[in-house]
C-alpha cells in the first residue's frame, strides 16, 4: 500500500492516471455540447428547419405548375431529401466550429483541455454533440415535410439514410473542429462557411440532377464530396441516385478517417489551442 502511494506521488506531470477510456468525462463533455445548443433550440434546431422548408416552398411553387420531374419523380420529392441532409450537415459544422471558437475567444477552452480527456475522447464528444444536433434538425424537417402538401418523402432504405446522414454529419463536424482550431475570430469561421461550406453545398446536386448539367460541371460535381453525401442520402429515400451509392459511401468514409486523423494530430499537439 505504501509503495502504491509513493508511486502515485512520483508520477510525472501529464502522466495518464485513468486507464482505458474516461467514460465519465466523455459523457460529461457530450452532455455539455448537447445542452449548449439545446438551450437555444429555437435558433439551433427550429430556425434551420424553417429555413430549409422555405427553400422547399419556394422551389415547389416556382416549378409546381410545370409538373417537373427529375430522375423519374416529382421535383418536390427529389428536392426533399437533399434539403434535409443539407440542413443537417450545415448545422453539424456550425455546432463544432462555434463551440471551439467561443471557447477560445472567451478563454474557457482551458476547461476542456485541462481535464483528463484524450484527443480521441474530445473528438468523440464534440462530434457526438454535432451529430445529435444534425439529426434533430433533420428529424424536424422530415416531420414537417410529411405534413406539407404535395411532398412525398417515404424512406426506401433506412440503413442507407442513417449511414449517409451520420457519415455526412461527422465529416462536417470534423471540418468544424478544424475550423475552430484554426480560427482566431468569428470572421475566420464565417469565411469558411461562406466560401467553402455554402458553395460546396449548393453546387452538390441538392437542387438539380447532375446528369442535366454540362460535362465540365458534372466533373466538378463528382469532385465535390458533398455530392456523395446528398446523392447517397437521396438514394435512401428514392431508391435512385445520380452516381453509385456504394462509391459514395466509400468516399465519405475515407474522408471521415482522414479528417479524424488530422484533427486528432492537431489536438494532440495543441496547435493554436495551447499557449
Amino acid at each position: 500500500m505504501l509503495d502504491q502511494t509513493r508511486a502515485s506521488i512520483a508520477r510525472e506531470p501529464g502522466e495518464v492516471v485513468i486507464p482505458g477510456v474516461n467514460w465519465q468525462g466523455l459523457k460529461t463533455l457530450y452532455l455539455k455540447e448537447v445542452r449548449r445548443f439545446f438551450k437555444v433550440q429555437l435558433q439551433t434546431v427550429w430556425a434551420p428547419a424553417i429555413t430549409t422548408l422555405m427553400f422547399l416552398a419556394i422551389f415547389a411553387l416556382a416549378l409546381g405548375r410545370a409538373r417537373t420531374t427529375v430522375m423519374g419523380v416529382p421535383y418536390s420529392d427529389f428536392l426533399g431529401p437533399g434539403l434535409i441532409v443539407m440542413g443537417m450537415i450545415q448545422n453539424s459544422f456550425a455546432n463544432t466550429s462555434s463551440s471551439l471558437l467561443i471557447g477560445k475567444i472567451q478563454g474557457t477552452i482551458v476547461d476542456v483541455l485541462m481535464p483528463p480527456l484524450s484527443p480521441a475522447e474530445l473528438l468523440v464528444a464534440w462530434v457526438g454533440g454535432a451529430v445529435t444536433r444534425a439529426w434533430l434538425v433533420g428529424f424536424a424537417v422530415y416531420m414537417a415535410m410529411l405534413l406539407a402538401p404535395g411532398v412525398d418523402v417515404p424512406i426506401n432504405n433506412l440503413a442507407v439514410v442513417l449511414y449517409f446522414g451520420t457519415a455526412g454529419s461527422v465529416m462536417l463536424a470534423l471540418l468544424g473542429i478544424l475550423t475552430g482550431i484554426w480560427a482566431d475570430k468569428f470572421d475566420h469561421a464565417a469565411a469558411v462557411t461562406n466560401f467553402v461550406v455554402q458553395p460546396l453545398t449548393l453546387l452538390s446536386g441538392t437542387f438539380y440532377a447532375i446528369d442535366r448539367v454540362s460535362p465540365a460541371m458534372k466533373l466538378l460535381s463528382h469532385a465535390n464530396p458533398f455530392f456523395y453525401i446528398i446523392d447517397g442520402f437521396r438514394f435512401g429515400f428514392l431508391g435512385v441516385a445520380d452516381g453509385l451509392a456504394l462509391q459514395g459511401a466509400v468516399v465519405i468514409g475515407v474522408i471521415d478517417v482522414v479528417l479524424w486523423a488530422v484533427a486528432y494530430r492537431l489536438l494532440k499537439t495543441g496547435w493554436r489551442l495551447k499557449a
